[in-house]
C-alpha cells in the first residue's frame, strides 16, 4: 500500500465502548513486532515474519504514517486497522488506472472472537467517511481466511469479485458509507 494522501494526521484518538484507536507511539514496538511475528496472525498474509528481521527493521515508532491506528484494548496493543493506496496494476479494482483506498486489519489472536475487531473496524471506518466523504473503501483476504471474510461481511463489505493472486484465492469487497 502507498500513502492514504493529504488528511489531518494523527485525528484526535477514537474511543468506543471498550477501545481506544489512536496513532502509533513509541511503546508500540514491542507489541507491533508481536503481531507481525505472529504465525496465526499472517497464517493467510504469507507467514509470519522472522522476530530477528523485524527487532532490525521495525523502527522505533512503527506504523507512523497518515491511516494507521493502533487498537488499544485496556492500555495495550491489541490491533492495527489501516488505510492506504491499493497500487492500480494489481488485480481486483473498482476504478481502473486509479490507487483505491484499501482498508485493512491485524488483531492479536487472543482477541479473537469478542468483537473488538467489528468494534474497532466500525470506528475507523466511521473516521474514513468524515476524512474522505463519498470515497469507497476496498478490501482484500484470502477466502480461507473465514473469520476476516465474516468480519468484511458485517461491517458492510459487499464483494466484487473473487481472484487469484499470491498463490491462493482472493475475495475483493467494497465499502462505502451510508
Amino acid at each position: 500500500m502507498t500513502e492514504l494522501g493529504p488528511v489531518a494526521w494523527p485525528p484526535d484518538p477514537i474511543t468506543t465502548e471498550r477501545l481506544v484507536l489512536r496513532a502509533s507511539q513509541t511503546r508500540d514496538r514491542a507489541a507491533f513486532i508481536d503481531l507481525f511475528a505472529s504465525p496465526e496472525v499472517y497464517a493467510y498474509l504469507g507467514g509470519p515474519q522472522p522476530r530477528a528481521e523485524l527487532e532490525r527493521s521495525t523502527p522505533e515508532v512503527p506504523g507512523q504514517r497518515p491511516g494507521v491506528f493502533v487498537v488499544e484494548l485496556d492500555g495495550e496493543l491489541v490491533g492495527v486497522i489501516t488505510f492506504g493506496r491499493r497500487e492500480a496494476e494489481r488485480p481486483g479494482r473498482l476504478r481502473p488506472d486509479v490507487e483505491e483506498v484499501e482498508f485493512g486489519y491485524l488483531f492479536q489472536p487472543r482477541t479473537w472472537g469478542f468483537g473488538y475487531a467489528a468494534e474497532a473496524c466500525e470506528a475507523a471506518l466511521d473516521w474514513f467517511a468524515a476524512a474522505f466523504p463519498g470515497e469507497p473503501a476496498v478490501l482484500c483476504t484470502q477466502t480461507a481466511n473465514e473469520r476476516s471474510v465474516r468480519l468484511a461481511g458485517k461491517l458492510g463489505f459487499d464483494e466484487v469479485e473473487l481472484f487469484e493472486e499470491f498463490g491462493a484465492e482472493q475475495w475483493f469487497g467494497v465499502w462505502t458509507a451510508g
